[in-house]
């Protein structure tokens, strides 16, 4: 099972885990996000406009395409965890989390007895994980492999969390660090604007990544472009997104269609030129 969780493969082979973000509804979009070849994709049911049934068809989805479908819960509960992880998931992100006694209770949802507390009974979640022989793990084996396969991510965001950092890295069953770089810049009192990061903000960010690397934990930052997540893994972050969906979407269409009206410019100039010329030649003498 740890073999077809390619996140959990890639961060325990000590590689770069780069992947992309969801926040538009649609196992069509996951699709085709997924064949873009990340390691692993984020079904955000936070922020994003994605429903239960539509975190569930894009898992689905995802891990179809040999991708690990990760899921951001909405919040801090239990029955969302359970919810995410009998979809398939092959690894949560928790929001808003601010110390170790919340993280302690993550691990408690996200495994099954004697670690936690997690019920087991879904059909879907043994169909996500399926290695190269092309079968899928059985109900049995799921059950017995889940603790250690599957991977929970705990968001640093908020002032507690920052102050709090080396005691929630501390928690046996936490394994990655997910910097929220903008909810924590607004918790902290330094937001990113137009103008770039405060260096108060990249302080908080560098705290958080000493932290992971102190208690043997894994590290991740949140980014909106391929430059800024490159930057990041040269930091030493291993998890990392490099693009959203919404984002890419609507910087895809404004630059084809500024480049569309930059050459229809091109070529109305070029007529204009053209025009002036037959009348100059016309008006000549000679």
């Amino acid at each position: 099972m740890q073999a077809a969780n390619h996140l959990h493969k890639t961060l325990h082979s000590n590689s770069l885990a780069l992947g992309a973000w969801q926040m538009l509804p649609g196992s069509n979009l996951s699709r085709i996000l997924a064949r873009t070849n990340p390691t692993w994709i984020c079904v955000d049911t936070e922020h994003g406009n994605i429903s239960d049934t539509a975190m569930h068809e894009s898992v689905a989805a995802i891990a179809s395409c040999g991708v690990s479908p990760i899921v951001r819960t909405v919040s801090n509960e239990g029955w969302m965890i359970k919810r995410a992880l009998d979809a398939g998931a092959h690894g949560i992100v928790i929001p808003q989390l601010n110390n170790a006694e919340e993280a302690r209770g993550v691990v408690r949802a996200a495994k099954f007895p004697p670690q936690g507390v997690r019920g087991f009974g879904s059909p879907f979640a043994m169909e996500r994980f399926v290695p190269k022989n092309g079968e899928p793990v059985s109900a049995s084996e799921y059950l017995q492999q889940a603790n250690e396969a599957l991977v929970t991510i705990i968001q640093i965001e908020t002032q507690q969390a920052l102050d709090n950092v080396d005691e929630i890295a501390a928690v046996p069953g936490v394994d990655v660090l997910f910097v929220g770089p903008y909810d924590l810049g607004n918790s902290i009192g330094y937001p990113i604007l137009a103008d770039g990061m405060h260096e108060e903000l990249k302080a908080a960010i560098e705290k958080i990544l000493i932290a992971a690397k102190k208690a043997g934990k894994h590290s991740g930052i949140y980014c909106t472009d391929g430059d800024q997540a490159r930057h990041y893994a040269d930091r030493g972050f291993t998890m990392i997104s490099a693009m959203t969906d919404s984002l890419a979407l609507g910087q895809g269409v404004s630059t084809a269609l500024g480049r569309a009206k930059g050459s229809w410019g091109h070529t109305a100039l070029q007529g204009v030129k053209q025009g002036a010329s037959r009348i100059v030649s016309s008006n000549s003498p000679y």
